[in-house]
């Protein structure tokens, strides 16, 4: 089809066709719509083009894209509509009911409406222009703007030819707000991520109770191993925190940046192991209605913490053996090896080496986990960690149980914690100081009385007994020096102080009372 224009025969359809790949050429509209301005100018004068939209909800219009001659220029402000209920209603209605276009050669006579908005918009309103309705399965998107200087400069032919290039303009249009609404989402979805990183660095950094005490030979090897790739095989008891020592790991090396992805192996079922941890193609089996990726392949260029990994069926233990081995794995029921950079850090409850000798867990294995093992020691083990894990857990349980104030501890607390010997560990501490706090009633703490069951027979005391033992040099120092606190209601340093009546300087007092696991100022409230 050809279409008569003054002098020039224009063929439609190598026009439709050459705008249509210009408009449709990114994902960027401005550049599109800047390519697609440069052809259609050779045909219809078009200095100015720019597509829009009116949002009747928030009374406003907004500009999608605009280009003037040969430069992309982004249309960023909005404008508001006109104030008046009376004229925003005939704004809404002529955007709505205006048919497929609009010619207008004199901007001032012709629409006022839109001289005014042209003028909010910062734009010369000496023009004439045509405007396009554009419609996409029955919906108004938005409208596209061809203007040129002057007036008297459109004819009904302009406007005829610029209407066979609607669907292609609308479809992009619409591209190009969806493909807006994805990365407004993404970087929203990144920063999101950015936050989550930051505050678990800040947890892992900053809530490791004991780091200069109990766990300070810990620590020391934590700093000699986070920066390298090497495994990590972590041991303690149930409640001791491995997961805090993983996550110190992972926020001190290279992969901190990268994703930090946790497995409890103990909570999978069997049947889900290799599911969970390497992922499945659609149909592998029943219920797996489409492609998932596993835990490793999220890990990849981060770091994967396997808790409880001596829970592992036989065959998982033979897969993580492969990954290890190879780098690469395999998704259930596919055939293509997936390369995967992941540094691991293993960790459980159980002896390994036990089961390695029954027959419970692979050799091979075992050898590959333990590259750098760090033994975390139980709480009984450290108690001079007591009163500033304490102190930690009043301060945490207060806030999430709202009380209004933190409660101060009775004269001698500390030291009915230091009788027991927690065999729940840090989280055993953690739950008795919660449900300490939730029966207090005012005053001061004390926990006597709180403890529901009495330590292991096989632990050993804090203090010396009355059995005939001969109790050690610390032992009779703490005892000795928690009596002259009692005596001075607990006053370390000046006169009459703790520190005078024993004759040693208040910072050497300190240090002891520290070393021996004797809570002192805050820590006692005395």
């Amino acid at each position: 089809m050809r279409l008569k224009d003054g002098d020039m025969n224009i063929d439609t359809n190598e026009f439709f066709r050459q705008a249509t790949v210009r408009i449709c050429s990114s994902l960027d509209i401005d550049i599109a719509l800047q390519r697609m301005r440069q052809y259609v100018g050779r045909f219809i004068p078009a200095r100015f083009m720019a597509l829009g939209l009116i949002d009747p909800r928030k009374n406003m219009f907004h500009n999608i894209a605009g280009t003037i001659s040969t430069t992309p220029q982004s249309m960023a402000k909005d404008v508001s509509l006109p104030e008046s209920g009376e004229m925003r209603a005939k704004w809404i209605k002529k955007y709505i009911e205006m048919k497929a276009f609009r010619v207008v050669n004199q901007l001032e006579v012709e629409d006022p409406d839109m001289f005014d908005l042209m003028t909010r918009m910062h734009i010369d309103t000496n023009v004439s222009f045509i405007v396009l309705r554009l419609e996409l399965e029955g919906n108004r998107i938005g409208g596209l703007w061809v203007v040129n200087p002057g007036r008297d400069q459109y004819r009904l032919e302009d406007a005829k030819l610029l209407q066979i290039l609607h669907d292609p303009v609308a479809i992009a249009t619409a591209n190009a707000l969806r493909h807006r609404e994805v990365l407004e989402l993404n970087n929203k979805l990144v920063d999101d991520i950015r936050c989550l990183h930051d505050e678990l660095h800040e947890k892992s950094t900053s809530e490791i109770i004991g780091a200069d005490q109990g766990l300070k030979p810990v620590m020391d090897m934590v700093r000699q191993v986070a920066g390298l790739d090497s495994p990590v095989f972590i041991q303690g008891e149930t409640g001791v925190g491995k997961e805090m020592i993983a996550n110190a790991i992972h926020y001190a090396s290279h992969r901190k940046n990268g994703p930090f992805v946790k497995v409890n192996c103990g909570a999978i079922p069997e049947t889900l192991m290799d599911s969970e941890l390497f992922g499945h193609e659609k149909g592998a089996f029943t219920g797996a209605v489409e492609q998932k990726r596993g835990r490793f392949e999220r890990a990849d260029r981060g770091t994967i913490f396997l808790d409880e990994v001596g829970e592992l069926s036989p065959q998982a233990q033979v897969r993580l053996l492969r990954v290890l081995q190879e780098k690469t794995i395999e998704r259930v029921g596919g055939t293509q090896e997936i390369p995967v950079n992941v540094r691991l850090i293993s960790a459980t409850h159980r002896n390994l080496q036990h089961m390695v000798a029954e027959g419970e867990f692979r050799e091979d294995l075992w050898f590959r986990l333990n590259v750098f093992p760090i033994a975390i020691p139980p709480l009984r083990e450290r108690k001079e960690d007591i009163p500033a894990l304490t102190e930690f857990f009043i301060q945490k349980k207060s806030r999430a149980l709202k009380l209004k104030q933190q409660p101060e501890l009775q004269y001698g607390a500390i030291d009915q914690l230091l009788v027991h010997d927690w065999p729940g560990n840090i989280r055993e501490l953690e739950n008795f100081i919660e449900r300490a706090l939730i029966q207090y009633q005012g005053g001061r703490i004390s926990f006597a009385g709180l403890f529901n069951r009495p330590s292991r027979p096989d632990a050993k005391p804090s203090g010396p007994d009355d059995s005939g033992r001969i109790s050690t040099l610390d032992e009779v120092m703490a005892s000795h020096i928690r009596q002259v606190l009692a005596q001075t209601g607990g006053k370390i340093s000046g006169p009459g102080g703790a520190a005078e009546i024993l004759g040693l300087h208040y910072s050497t007092l300190r240090h002891r009372m520290l070393k021996l696991g004797i809570a002192f100022g805050r820590k006692t409230n005395a």
